[in-house]
């Protein structure tokens, strides 16, 4: 989202609406608090699916005919209603609520009276200006400007820390994992993978993006990884064997600097392959202790 020119406009407005709302500060983030504030109505219980009368004039039918890519939001700024996908998780509802509203609220964006949405405009690497804005207003809100980053301060750098600090404001663990990397003062990278193998079948997992902290980037660049992964990759092994979680993986890669030594950090949530790679020494003890007592 570097590309944004209204990022700081689209922060104040965001700060502002947290203020206001008083959802500044309370955790998790109180969603509906803020839809609520922006004068918008969720409608409970009612399918997407089941407006395709109400909305014929509109492209609504189309998209949901073409099965390209699932339609997860819908907003009616002329009656002030978000509709939502029912089917999908309760963290993914949150950031879509805060995605509609921030088409809402965003005073640029008021002459379109309806925005529909489907994975690809609530992808965060979305290059279309508006559903970019209004998934940076979902993110920043969704973690409350800074205090996403006083939370992490509290914790050792890894995958455990960021999935305590993803409840902490009511966010996916993805989410948090990506914002986690990307705002990150450390040198760490995060690596998210896709399509991994069923038990039984040749152990696979697809590469689906990587993000990487400034600091990273800077020392190592950025990491030329493969399509595909097989078994010879350490993560894919933990895999393999079942672990949703290891903490103490330990892999080489090819860098700007030539092979260097990393430790990892595998975390499988069913849906994805997380890898939180570091250098050894770069997680420091903290205060506050995060105790896995089983795996996610």
């Amino acid at each position: 989202m570097e590309h944004l020119q209204s990022k700081k406009d689209i922060e104040n407005i965001s700060h502002e609406i947290l203020k206001a709302s008083k959802s500044l500060d309370v955790f998790p983030t109180p969603i509906d608090n803020i839809v609520q504030y922006s004068d918008l109505i969720i409608a409970d219980g009612i399918d997407l699916k089941s407006l395709e009368k109400k909305y014929k004039s509109f492209f609504f039918s189309e998209v949901l005919k073409s099965g390209l890519s699932k339609v997860r939001g819908f907003l009616d700024r002329s009656e002030k209603l978000i509709y939502l996908d029912l089917d999908q998780k309760e963290s993914r509802k949150s950031f879509v609520k805060l995605h509609e509203t921030g088409h809402n609220v965003l005073p640029w964006q008021k002459k379109t009276l309806q925005f529909l949405d489907d994975d690809e405009s609530l992808n965060l690497d979305v290059k279309e200006e508006f559903e970019a804005e209004a998934n940076y207003f979902a993110s920043i809100t969704l973690f409350q400007n800074d205090r996403f980053i006083n939370e992490v301060k509290k914790y050792e750098l890894g995958i455990p820390s960021a999935l305590q600090v993803s409840k902490h404001f009511g966010a996916s663990g993805h989410a948090t994992l990506r914002r986690y990397v990307e705002t990150s003062k450390k040198r760490c990278a995060l690596l998210v993978l896709e399509s991994l193998n069923n038990k039984g079948q040749v152990v696979n997992g697809n590469f689906r993006n990587a993000f990487y902290s400034p600091s990273f980037e800077k020392e190592f660049g950025q990491i030329n990884w493969p399509e595909k992964f097989g078994y010879k990759w350490s993560f894919m092994q933990d895999h393999c064997f079942n672990k949703r979680m290891n903490l103490d993986g330990k892999i080489h890669l090819n860098t700007e600097n030539g092979s260097c030594g990393f430790n990892y950090h595998f975390f499988n949530n069913t849906f994805n392959g997380f890898v939180l790679i570091f250098p050894k020494g770069e997680s420091k003890k903290t205060r506050s202790k995060i105790i896995v007592k089983q795996v996610y």
